[in-house]
C-alpha cells in the first residue's frame, strides 16, 4: 500500500483526494494552519486557536472519498443558515447540540455521547455572544474536541476520524495557532492576513506577488506538527498541488523543519500544476511557479539549492488564450531539456473546466511512485 502525502489547501485537490482515497493508498493530507478567512475565522478570533476551516473540509474529502456517508459524516457535513439573526442561528445550533436532530437521535448512544459533548464544550467554551451563524457544524465538533483535549489539535483529528470512520490522515503542517501569513507585492506593497492575500483585488492581482513570509508575533518562525513531519519522512511519494499557490502551496515550506523532512524522505517528489492562473499568479505560467517553488525552496535551505522533482503539467490545446471564468489557462512552458521530470498530459476534468481529472492525475501519481519504487529496489 503506496503511503502519499499531499501538500494542499483546502478544496483544489478534492478530485485527486477522492481518487486516490477510492485506491489501495495510504493518504495523508497536510494542509494550512494559518487560514484567517471563513466561518472558521470567528472561532479562530474567539477562542485563540487553530483554524479548524481546512482541516475539517480535508476530512470531509477523506469521508467522501473512501464511501463514508454514515449519520455521523452527514452531520459533521452540515452548515447552519446564514440568513438568520443571531437568535435564532443559536437556536439552530441547540437544535444539534441537544440531540434533537433526527440523525443524531438514532446513533448509537456512544458515537451520540461523543458528539453532543463535544457540541456542548465548544458552546460552554465560547460563550453566549458568540455568531453561529453560518457556522460548520463539523468545525464546531472538531474545535470542541480540540478543547475537551486541552488544545491538543492532532488528538482531536484523531477522534474525529474515529467518529467518522475515515482510515485517510489529515495533519496542518504546524500546530501553531498564530501564524501568520503576510505577502510582499513587487511594488512593495504588504497584504496580511491569508484571507486579505486570497482577495487580490484586480489591479494588485496584476502587480503579482515578489514573497511571502509565515510567522508568529515577533516574528518567530512556524514550528513543525511531528505527525505532519513523521508522514512526510514515510513517505512513497510525496505531492504538492493543485491549490492557491501563494497561500496553501508555498507556505508550508516556511514551516520550521519541512524542508529538511521532504529531503530525508527516500522517495519521488511531484509538483501537480494548476489547471488555471488566479489571482495569485495572473500572468505567470507554470516554468514561473516551479521557478518560485524553487527560489523559496532554496531560500529555506540557506544555499539555494532546489529540489529534484517530476512535474505534472497540464497539455493547452488551444492556439490562443482561453479562459475558464475569469482566469486563462495556465501555460505549460517548462523546457524539454530542463533538470525536471516533466509529465505532460490532459490532465483537465472533460466535465468540469478548470479542474484536475481526479482519476487521471491519481493513476500518475501511483505510477510514478511504483516506478520509483522499483528503481530503489534495484539499486539497493
Amino acid at each position: 500500500m503506496k503511503r502519499i502525502v499531499l501538500f494542499s489547501g483546502g478544496s483544489a485537490c478534492r478530485t485527486i483526494n477522492i481518487a486516490l482515497s477510492r485506491r489501495n493508498v495510504r493518504l495523508t493530507r497536510i494542509v494550512p494552519a494559518w487560514d484567517s478567512g471563513g466561518s472558521s475565522k470567528v472561532i479562530r478570533e474567539k477562542l485563540g486557536i487553530l483554524s479548524v476551516g481546512d482541516i475539517r473540509q480535508a476530512l470531509m474529502t477523506m469521508a467522501h472519498g473512501e464511501g463514508c456517508s454514515g449519520d455521523v459524516v452527514r452531520i459533521c457535513n452540515t452548515r447552519l443558515s446564514a440568513n438568520r439573526d443571531l437568535e435564532e442561528a443559536r437556536k439552530e445550533f441547540q437544535f444539534y447540540a441537544e440531540g434533537r436532530h433526527p440523525l443524531l437521535e438514532r446513533m448509537e448512544p456512544g458515537l451520540r455521547g461523543a458528539i453532543l459533548n463535544y457540541l456542548k464544550t465548544f458552546a460552554s467554551t465560547v460563550g453566549g455572544d458568540f455568531d453561529f451563524r453560518n457556522g460548520s457544524v463539523g468545525n464546531f465538533i472538531l474545535t470542541g474536541a480540540c478543547i475537551a483535549h486541552n488544545g491538543d489539535v492532532n488528538t482531536a483529528i484523531f477522534v474525529f476520524r474515529k467518529l467518522c470512520g475515515i482510515s485517510g490522515n489529515v495533519w496542518p503542517s504546524s500546530l501553531d495557532s498564530d501564524l501568520v501569513l503576510s505577502a510582499r507585492l513587487k511594488n512593495g506593497d504588504r497584504l496580511s492576513p491569508q484571507d486579505v492575500i486570497t482577495k487580490l483585488s484586480d489591479k494588485q492581482a496584476a502587480i503579482g506577488i515578489e514573497a511571502i513570509e509565515l510567522a508568529r508575533p515577533g516574528g518567530q518562525a512556524a514550528r513543525p506538527n511531528p505527525a505532519a513531519v513523521e508522514a512526510i519522512e514515510e513517505a512513497d511519494l510525496i505531492a504538492f498541488g493543485p491549490g492557491s499557490f501563494y497561500t496553501s502551496i508555498l507556505p508550508h515550506l516556511l514551516v520550521d523543519g519541512t524542508i529538511s523532512a521532504v529531503e530525508r524522505a527516500r522517495c519521488t517528489k511531484v509538483m501537480i500544476g494548476n489547471i488555471l492562473q488566479c489571482r495569485e499568479t495572473l500572468g505567470m505560467t507554470l516554468n514561473d511557479v516551479v521557478e518560485a517553488f524553487q527560489a523559496q525552496w532554496g531560500q529555506g535551505r540557506g544555499d539555494g539549492a532546489r529540489l529534484s522533482m517530476h512535474v505534472l503539467g497540464n497539455r493547452v490545446l488551444f492556439p490562443f488564450e482561453k479562459t475558464v471564468g475569469a482566469f486563462p489557462y495556465l501555460q505549460d512552458d517548462l523546457p524539454e531539456d530542463g533538470e525536471h521530470m516533466i509529465m505532460r498530459g490532459e490532465l483537465e476534468d472533460a466535465w468540469n473546466r478548470g479542474q484536475h481529472d481526479g482519476d487521471v492525475i491519481a493513476d500518475r501519481l501511483l505510477a510514478i511512485a511504483s516506478n520509483a519504487a522499483g528503481k530503489r529496489a534495484l539499486h539497493d
